[in-house]
């Protein structure tokens, strides 16, 4: 299998709703990029909706596919996450998360009106916001003498990589995300400076 150098994934939140026999579900989309942004997403939207029935979600994370959960919430099994994560994965999208929320409307749906429900829910929500391409990134971390500072910060912007974090003392330490299409390219741009030491991060 090659190497994956892309991904897709949204960038901004959106919100959707489907209505069912009086039941309202409120679908909201977020780019994330850990389990944290997750959970700081459902803490936000139970503050928002205390009186809801259910909060019913799905994510992925990262690129082997193995990083995913789903809850049904109270409501049957299997009639809402996977939906929600359904239609995740019918778009091929990852660092995404899917929180439905269900106000009861006093009919019950049912086991197929249920996942007829959230899987549409989720695919408006996922309609609303567009799909971006973006790249692979791997982290080195990176130290050099603050003279460097104008030569590293050419390479890092010539080949798109992302700075996440620097310390600029006499000394600097910075953290970079390099595309991995450009990886041996920038690698080598950085040790042609000589006195930058390059280090992947574990």
């Amino acid at each position: 299998m090659s190497e994956q150098l892309f991904y897709n994934t949204i960038e901004k939140p959106s919100l959707a709703e489907f209505k069912d026999r009086g039941s309202r579900f409120l679908a909201y989309a977020f780019p994330i990029q850990s389990a944290e942004d997750f959970k700081k997403n459902q803490q936000q939207l139970k503050k928002e909706h205390p009186k809801a029935a259910h909060h019913c979600f799905a994510y992925r994370l990262g690129l082997d596919g193995n990083a995913f959960r789903v809850s049904d919430d109270g409501e049957p099994s299997g009639t809402a996450g996977k939906p929600i994560l359904g239609q995740l994965d019918s778009k091929g999208i990852t660092n995404v998360l899917v929180i439905v929320v269900r106000y009861f409307g006093g009919t019950l749906l049912g086991v197929p009106g249920l996942i007829n429900a959230y899987k549409s829910a989720a695919a408006m929500a996922l309609q609303l916001t567009p799909i971006v391409q973006k790249q692979v990134l791997t982290s080195y971390n990176l130290s050099f003498d603050y003279t460097m500072m104008n030569d590293v910060m050419m390479i890092v912007k010539q080949f798109a990589c992302e700075v996440k974090s620097q310390q600029t003392l006499l000394f600097c330490e910075m953290l970079v995300a390099i595309p991995k299409g450009r990886l041996n390219e920038v690698l080598f741009k950085f040790k042609e400076l000589r006195s930058v030491e390059v280090m992947p991060v574990k």
